[in-house]
């Protein structure tokens, strides 16, 4: 445990940083795997979970959560995957 003050801040405040964005990790994965769910059954909310998993994963994107290039990846996956499904 540190003992100068401003170190004692820095631990404080990485904890809450820490919290913070395993939080909005894990708000992440939960919009993905329900879009993988629509997409799998075929579900009419299709679209519906797609924007929404793409508002966050830009969002996760915008706060440095995720890298640019791995959100790019994840909307074109599924983007991807919706397409195969209209086919």
């Amino acid at each position: 445990m540190p003992n100068i003050k401003s170190a004692l801040k820095r631990v404080k405040v990485t904890k809450v940083k820490t919290l913070k964005n395993s939080i909005k990790k894990s708000v992440l994965k939960t919009s993905i795997r329900k879009c993988k769910e629509a997409i799998a059954k075929g579900d009419a909310a299709v679209t519906e979970t797609f924007k929404n998993a793409i508002k966050t994963i830009d969002k996760a994107a915008a706060k440095n959560v995720l890298h640019k290039n791995t959100a790019a990846r994840r909307k074109s996956k599924l983007a991807k995957a919706i397409n195969s499904l209209n086919k």
